[in-house]
């Protein structure tokens, strides 16, 4: 059995080590009530992560979708950052208010992107993005949000061509999932009452 001496000594670094990634899963065919062309398996997001690599201040990006990539049909996949500012929130009409960028990865289904390196193979991609080509608007790297967003079409159009969100109307950061403004305020509430409750 272990001294509790070396359990005391380690505990802090175990308690204190932050989380380096972070990963949602999407349900499979929540394809948006707004979105109104074909329900490709492709441009189906069943999970996401964000990993960001202290030692080398690389972000990794990571989504699988519903189907292996299909070539035949046009579309691509956007990543929006939000880098402190969150100065872009186009989404509200579709339900997804608190979806809010300031700058944006965009990965063709040939594999090409706009920022880092990208590996795209069957259902699954990678990018690699040295923080250089993301600098900070204010939030500290390890606090940048990222939403996943695929669409359909070779050009970008309007908000009909949105087939998913992952994470649904929040961001996630390496730490989790951004709690939506009314879920801030619920968790508050219920910090309030169980405080209360154990007064008395």
């Amino acid at each position: 059995m272990p001294r509790p001496s070396i359990l005391l000594a380690i505990l802090p670094a175990l308690v204190g080590t932050p989380a380096a990634a972070a990963t949602v899963l999407d349900p499979v065919g929540d394809f948006l009530p707004s979105y109104v062309f074909d329900h490709d398996p492709d441009l189906d997001v069943t999970s996401f992560s964000v990993d960001f690599n202290d030692a080398t201040d690389t972000f990794l990006l990571g989504a699988s979708l519903a189907g292996a990539v299909d070539l035949s049909e046009a579309g691509f996949y956007v990543i929006g950052v939000n880098t402190g500012t969150g100065a872009i929130d186009p989404f509200g009409d579709i339900g997804n208010g608190n979806v809010t960028f300031d700058q944006v990865i965009v990965l063709q289904k040939d594999g090409s992107v706009n920022l880092g390196d990208a590996t795209l193979v069957g259902n699954v991609f990678t990018i690699s993005v040295p923080l250089s080509l993301l600098p900070t608007t204010g939030a500290d790297p390890q606090a940048y949000g990222f939403n996943l967003w695929p669409r359909y079409g070779a050009t970008l159009g309007g908000n009909e061509q949105i087939s998913d969100f992952a994470p649904n109307n929040a961001l996630l950061t390496v730490n989790g999932v951004v709690p939506e403004p009314a879920t801030w305020l619920t968790m508050l509430l219920g910090f309030g009452l169980a405080g209360a409750a154990l007064r008395f």
